[in-house]
């Protein structure tokens, strides 16, 4: 019975031994390296004839990217991720630009941005009076 003992001590040590740091590489493995060296941003802008997202039908579509260099199907997206980049990804801070002037015609446009920035998820709406307004606010970054 104690050899039987032994034999079981010394072969729980030995699996312990070969099988251990196999397991350690494996629960390590994923925190050894990072998967990449920016926090992802990656937004989809639509715009669409509206006063709100809910009752629009979104017109176009574009995607903008901006980490790690500015890309997407957006016409402007090196522009635009700068102008994002300097509010801190605020869209409420893009403000309109002062030399431009618009008419006050009334055509509601509604804009929506879903995605993320900068690791964090963004779901943003803002209703503009007219085209002319939207275009102007942000240094381009709801012109498209």
């Amino acid at each position: 019975m104690r050899n039987t003992a032994r034999w079981a001590a010394a072969l729980g040590l030995t699996a312990a031994a070969v099988c251990g740091p196999l397991t350690g590489a494996a629960v390590a493995a994923p925190d050894a390296a990072p998967s990449s060296l920016y926090a992802p941003s990656a937004l989809v802008l639509t715009t669409g004839h509206g006063n709100d997202a809910a009752t629009a039908t979104p017109e176009r579509a574009v995607t903008l990217t901006c980490a790690p260099t500015a890309s997407g199907t957006h016409p402007a997206a090196v522009a635009a991720c700068a102008e994002l980049r300097g509010t801190g990804g605020d869209f409420d801070a893009l403000k309109p630009a002062g030399d431009v002037w618009c008419n006050k015609l009334y055509d509601p446009v509604v804009v929506t941005v879903q995605g993320v920035w900068q690791g964090k998820r963004v779901s943003y709406e803002r209703t503009f009076g007219n085209t002319c307004v939207r275009d102007s606010v942000g240094g381009g970054v709801f012109a498209f």
